[in-house]
Parts: structure tokens; sequence; C-alpha cells
């Protein structure tokens, strides 16, 4: 794909706003002309340039449904949610930025007035989680009591439950599925609002949230799925290891290994050395780990990754990453399970590693550049995604229990 804009990481976060237009969540045109007002690596013209538009979308949503204009309101309350969020996105890091608890406030509020507007409009969850909750959204394919199969979705690193609609929900909605999308340690709100970091046996989030969904109406127990996408195609298969009440899982550009994702970026001499190897050696990759973290875009990944766990040093993460593999763990999964990749994505580099050792049914798609869909996640092409993932996911859920 054309570059449309010259730095990497804004050229891939515009077109993953972009990306939710089919899904109502972006128009080209107001996002092309807020790309159009940055330059360089300007991370402070980023989000204020993304928050102008998000505040001017907003206050045509308000408007719009004061006149009863219920279709225009929604629209642009979704649009305002998703830009906000592209607002506070290089905003993530420690300390937490009070630019990020603003545009998530403003983008949770605008998604949550859009939603009201959905027919039907979701109910706002919280979920029983270790003595407290996760904060989430129960929707409805239709307003009645038909037990439907119900896709649970997991984010990744820099992800909310409100993108979460974009990103699989309005999708799964429309082709009949009831979806309960939720912020986990580590995300969202969990992250901004309350400071609960990530954890690696993500079968411990999962659990309570299926007990959860199980004491909802009209819930079909046997066709319960459960779909994570980038670090949540990690996350989601951790949790089919072990929580066998799920007929499908789908592992969406996410790393078999964390580590030797890592480890495949840093200079191979200095990899080598984690996690305790020569001290002389540790340090000086610390030295430059935090020197990239420093430039603007280049160290934003890093400076998120740091929050997001909860360490203080790119050394602590570096060490802390083995926690988060599948392997040796492939043959605990039972349930069927989809596997994808996208040609331009490091992270999902090695998911064909990760679909060879199951032993489940399977399946396994490896999206290009030439269809569309090469970047991370398939962020230009969701659609085609979409079309990939639930043509096998209604012939999964549509088989007989014993086969």
């Amino acid at each position: 794909m054309s570059a449309l804009m010259k730095d990497e990481l804004f050229h891939a976060q515009l077109v993953r706003a972009i990306g939710y237009a089919p899904y109502g969540a972006a128009d080209f045109g107001e996002c092309v002309a807020t790309a159009s007002r940055i330059s360089g690596t300007d991370l402070t013209a980023w989000h204020d340039e993304w928050a102008a538009t998000a505040s001017r979308v907003r206050d045509l949503a308000i408007a719009s449904e004061a006149a009863g204009e219920t279709v225009s309101a929604r629209s642009a309350y979704f649009r305002a949610s998703n830009y906000f969020r592209t607002a506070g996105l290089f905003a993530m890091g420690s300390p937490v930025d009070p630019r990020l608890v603003e545009a998530h406030r403003l983008e949770v509020d605008s998604f949550r007035r859009g939603a009201a507007l959905l027919d039907p409009p979701p109910r706002i969850v919280s979920i029983p989680y270790e003595g407290s909750s996760l904060p989430g959204y129960h929707f409805r394919a239709a307003n009645d009591a038909e037990p439907r199969p119900t896709l649970i979705l997991v984010n990744g690193y820099d992800g909310t439950a409100e993108e979460l609609y974009f990103t699989n929900g309005a999708a799964a909605l429309q082709r009949g599925y009831d979806v309960l999308a939720f912020d986990g340690p580590g995300q969202g709100a969990m992250i901004i609002d309350r400071g609960v970091v990530f954890r690696p046996d993500w079968e411990n989030v999962i659990t309570p949230v299926v007990d959860f969904l199980l004491t909802l109406s009209a819930v079909d127990p046997s066709r319960i799925a459960l779909m994570g996408l980038s670090f949540g195609g990690y996350l989601a298969p951790r949790a089919a290891t072990r929580e066998h009440r799920l007929a499908a899982c789908v592992s969406d550009c996410g790393p078999y290994d964390l580590f030797d994702a890592i480890a495949g970026r840093l200079p191979g001499l200095l990899a080598r050395q984690l996690p305790d190897g020569d001290p002389t050696l540790l340090r000086i990759l610390d030295r430059l780990a935090r020197r990239v973290m420093s430039r603007p875009t280049a160290g934003w990944a890093l400076r998120r990754n740091l929050m997001v766990h909860g360490l203080t040093s790119p050394l602590e993460y570096f060490r802390m990453a083995p926690q988060y593999s599948l392997k040796g763990l492939e043959d605990l999964i039972e349930c069927p399970t989809f596997v994808c990749s996208a040609e331009g994505d490091d992270l999902s580099a090695n998911a064909p590693r990760l679909y060879e050792a199951l032993r489940c049914p399977k399946e396994y798609v490896r999206f290009t550049a030439a269809e569309g869909a090469g970047e991370h996640c398939e962020s230009g092409a969701r659609t085609l995604f979409h079309q990939r993932v639930f043509d096998w996911l209604d012939g999964v859920l549509a088989r007989p229990a014993s086969i």
C-alpha cells in the first residue's frame, strides 16, 4: 500500500483509523484531511489535529441527536469515538499522560452515545473479576430471546473495548452473532483509569468472562467463540489452552512467542545475552533501547509496552517477554482454531509455527499485500478478513458437537 503519510507509524495508524469506515467509524475524507495537517513525527500535532477533528464531529453528532436525526447522530458519534482514540494513542506511556485520559474519556462517552442509538443498544456490563470487575458491552444481534452464538472479543496492547465494536463486533452482529467486548488487564480503561497491567495467563481472565456470559439470557453455551487480534492473537489461544467451554478460537496476527518477536528486532549478539548473560552487553542493550525509546515514533511501541506491563526499563521488558509464549501449550487447545498472519507484519511472522503445532481442527490464512491486506491485523482490509474468518466460523459452529 502506498504511504499516506511519510512516517511509517503515522501511516499505519492512519490506515487503522480509516479501516473502520465500512463499520461506520470513519470517513476517508475526514481522516486524510486531518493527516494532511500533521508533518514529520510531531506527536503534539497528531494529538491536537485528531482531537480537533473528533470534537468537531462530536458537535455534529450532538446537533443531529437534538434534531432527532438518529442515523446521522450515531454515525458522527462513532466517528468521533474512533478519532478521539486515535488522538490519544501516541500519548500512551508512563507516567499516564492527562491527554490520554481525556481522549479515552471522550472516546468512551462518544461511543456510548452512539451505541445507545443502535437497535438494539448494547448492555453496558461489569464482569466480576478477582474481587473487582472488567468493563464491557454485551451486544445482541436482535431484540428477542433467541439463543445465538456469542463471540467474545479480545484486544491487544493499545485497543479498547469500544474499538472492538469496529474491529470485529459490527461484522459479527451483521452475521447474527451476539458479541461480548471488554477491557482486560492492560487494556483500555483497565490500564488507563485503573492501572491494572497485563498478565500472561489469560485463561484466568477468560474463564470469569465465560462464567459471566453464561449468566445472561439467550446465550447458546455450545456456541461460544473467542477472537483476539494483535497481541490478543496470543491472549485468545492462550486462554483456549485451559478454557474448554469455547467452541472455536481465532488468532488474528498475534505473536506465537513474544520474546522471539522481540529478539528478531534486536542485534543478534545482544539478544543472545538475554535474560541474564554478560552484564556489560546487557547494559549496552538497555542503553540502546532507551535511546530508541526517546525518539517520537520509533520509540512509541516500547514506551507503550512498558506502560501496559507496569515496567520501568526496556531490560525488564525483554526479560519478562518469555512468559508470553504458546510454545509447549499447543496440545492443550482442543477447539477448532483459525490462525492468520499478514505478509508485511513481523509480529505475526511465526503464526505458521503455531498453526503447524496445533493438533485441534484448524485453519490458516496468510493475507497479502496484493489483496490490500498485508499490514498488521489486515488494517486496510477488515472486510476481507471478516469474510474469510466468519465463513470459517459459520461452518465450525454449524457442525454437530460430536464432530
